[in-house]
């Protein structure tokens, strides 16, 4: 689905969701966003899809987008070709309409191309949802003494952890999902090829018809060499980077679940939030 922009960030949650606002008009995307939850020990998504209708939530989106750009960018370099994870950035971006001199300035901000300081660090949150979901939250800012007492705020519907309180629940991993113009394309061969440890089909609704869609398990440190080797071997990468994989998972009845998605929801609405977690069926 999770995890998820080079916009400055303003120094309170109100000022942000008007600006995420005046953003989306200035786009006007018609998008659809996605919450990851991992439902599949293999790193399978099932991904609450629902359409947005507010300016606000698509000039989140967009923000969110550019944010993962410049990050990447800054990490792996200004080349798509070379950086799998910027290309895949890239690809989300335009699927997003965002605009192409947006996507080339936040790629040249972020490879240092510009006088534009880029600060953003990861900072993972660990806890529980209501029923006792496990959650891991990713963020990017550039402000940790912000983005930690607004996410600790937003915990208060479940419950904060320590870290280490609630990673052991999951595997972190590094995750490939691509596509290959090839129906009949054998992905366990080129999983082996590449280096990766495991592979799976993708969702159908992910693969383009005609073509054949997997996702490909491997460790952190080999992620971006098995990217480049699925690449070269033809396939079209729409995804690069690392994710939480859940071991085991919480079952929550019917009942229930509308608290925990809002829960979760709330997280991910969070400007700073890249990607959120949970061990859910």
């Amino acid at each position: 689905m999770v995890n998820w922009p080079t916009a400055e960030v303003l120094p309170n949650l109100g000022a942000r969701a008007q600006r995420g606002a005046e953003r989306g008009a200035e786009f006007a995307l018609n998008q659809f966003r996605s919450l990851t939850i991992l439902a599949g020990p293999m790193g399978a998504q099932w991904k609450q899809a629902g359409r947005e209708s507010s300016a606000q939530k698509k000039g989140q989106m967009v923000v969110k987008l550019v944010r993962e750009i410049t990050v990447a960018a800054k990490l792996g370099g200004a080349d798509p070709d070379l950086n799998p994870r910027l290309a895949a950035a890239v690809e989300k971006a335009k699927k997003s309409s965002v605009y192409k001199e947006t996507i080339e300035r936040a790629i040249k901000k972020g490879a240092g191309l510009t006088d534009e300081k880029v600060s953003y660090e990861t900072i993972v949150y660990e806890g529980f949802a209501p029923h006792k979901v496990p959650v891991v939250v990713e963020c990017l800012t550039d402000n940790r003494n912000r983005t930690a007492p607004e996410i600790r705020n937003l915990f208060k519907g479940g419950s904060m952890g320590t870290p280490g309180s609630v990673a052991f629940f999951f595997n972190h991993l590094g995750v490939v999902e691509a596509t290959h113009p090839d129906a009949h394309r054998d992905a366990e061969a080129d999983a082996i090829e590449a280096g990766a440890q495991e592979v799976e089909p993708l969702e159908a609704a992910e693969v383009p018809a005609g073509q054949k869609g997997a996702r490909f398990l491997t460790g952190i440190k080999d992620l971006d060499a098995v990217a480049k080797a699925l690449k070269a071997a033809g396939w079209n990468v729409i995804a690069s980077e690392m994710r939480y994989i859940a071991k085991n998972f919480t079952e929550v009845p019917e009942a229930h679940r509308q608290q925990v998605l809002e829960f979760l929801n709330a997280l991910d609405d969070h400007d700073d939030v890249h990607h959120v977690y949970a061990a859910m069926k």
